[in-house]
């Protein structure tokens, strides 16, 4: 896996964080309307125009291997890859927004939850937990670290709350490719082992369940995934760099510079 790893040299890297910046700018900016009555078609439409015209970047999703929107909206139990549509957001509702721009030549791919209204004290927790264990998996990161890392922390994490780890789907490389190596493991053990150096770009992006961990496809649409049970899922990702001394965030938002911060030093 190893070989077919991209180390990003200084240009790249400073494209992936403009990129990265606008993919955090429109979580950011979609944030208000996210509310009960509005449809996930009216938000979608709303980034799509703010990412064209105020960014003057495109949308990676839109026409991605033929998925029709420019980004996936994931209502409860949706665990990723929701299409945007008709359906009106409910108060209650746990909503995971996933957000890639391209912004000369290079990707930046993020995704957040968001609570509408007033929701069940368990879909409080999934969400706090998943955002928990995103930033101990990005904590963990680091040159010389091992990527099974990643999956060990939240496994750690999600275990200790009573949620399961969605084995199905993983983060992922990223730079000019939308995907590329190195696969990122959520949960553990996991064989993904790879010890990681300055100038790899990849996204982490756990999906936590409140019941079991398997998932299935809408065969309809072939994208939508769900839940097994139906139980609710929640998932946040940020694209990240490690650098010579930990790594870079590269997606961050300002309301996380205080808990996370763009810069994590290995210890």
């Amino acid at each position: 896996m190893m070989s077919k790893v991209i180390i990003k040299n200084s240009a790249q890297i400073e494209k992936m964080r403009i990129a990265g910046k606008i993919a955090a700018e429109v979580i950011e900016m979609i944030a208000p309307y996210v509310k009960a009555g509005v449809t996930t078609q009216e938000l979608d439409d709303i980034m799509l125009k703010f990412i064209e015209e105020d960014r003057h970047a495109i949308s990676a999703c839109l026409g991605y291997h033929g998925y029709p929107k420019c980004t996936c909206i994931s209502v409860n139990e949706v665990v990723c890859h929701g299409i945007p549509g008709n359906h009106k957001l409910h108060n209650g509702d746990i909503v995971n927004i996933d957000v890639t721009v391209i912004k000369d030549g290079m990707h930046g791919d993020t995704s957040k939850m968001f609570i509408v209204g007033q929701t069940s004290p368990r879909n409080h927790q999934l969400v706090k937990v998943t955002q928990e264990a995103l930033y101990a998996a990005i904590r963990a990161m680091g040159p010389n670290r091992n990527l099974v890392e990643a999956g060990r922390v939240i496994q750690q994490i999600a275990n200790a709350n009573n949620f399961s780890v969605v084995r199905d789907y993983c983060g992922h490389g990223i730079g000019e490719g939308f995907h590329e190596e190195p696969q990122v493991v959520h949960y553990y053990p996991n064989p993904y082992s790879l010890i990681l150096k300055p100038g790899m770009t990849f996204t982490i992006e756990p999906m936590l369940n409140a019941g079991t961990w398997k998932v299935k496809i809408n065969h309809k649409d072939g994208w939508t995934v769900t839940t097994a049970d139906k139980q609710p899922s929640a998932q946040f990702e940020h694209t990240i760099l490690i650098t010579e001394t930990g790594c870079e965030v590269l997606t961050l938002r300002a309301e996380e510079e205080e808990t996370l911060g763009r810069y994590i030093t290995c210890k």
